[in-house]
């Protein structure tokens, strides 16, 4: 059984409100999930006293989020962002882009060469 912790979606339109849930990696997002183990709300709310920036509101579980780490349970690209700013995991740097950076530094390495290759003729 592989296990996924990812968010399932809940309140209004325009007005997203996320479970941080582990469930069945072939289950539907807003299926019954195995455990919730807190709650997202990428609304920014106003900083209190009216100091400071706005923030959005993450409650999470620690003890259990590390539970079903431990166990196996894959957290999902955005779930992965949430474990990350918590903590929980080391950030994912996007591969692909570190790649298409690499290739775009070689790239532009390769053509300085030439260009003082055809220069020294």
């Amino acid at each position: 059984m592989v296990l996924k912790i990812r968010l399932a979606r809940f309140g209004k339109r325009n007005k997203p409100f996320y479970n941080i849930v582990v469930a069945q990696a072939r289950s539907a997002r807003n299926s019954k999930p195995l455990e919730v183990l807190g709650t997202y709300d990428p609304v920014p709310k106003p900083a209190p006293f009216g100091e400071g920036k706005p923030f959005k509101d993450i409650k999470l579980d620690t003890s259990r989020a590390k539970y079903w780490l431990g166990v196996g349970a894959q957290p999902s690209e955005p779930a992965w962002r949430l474990l990350s700013m918590i903590g929980l995991l080391e950030p994912r740097y996007n591969v692909q882009k570190m790649q298409q950076t690499e290739m775009a530094q070689r790239g532009a390495a390769q053509s300085e060469e030439a260009v003082a290759a055809l220069e020294g003729r």
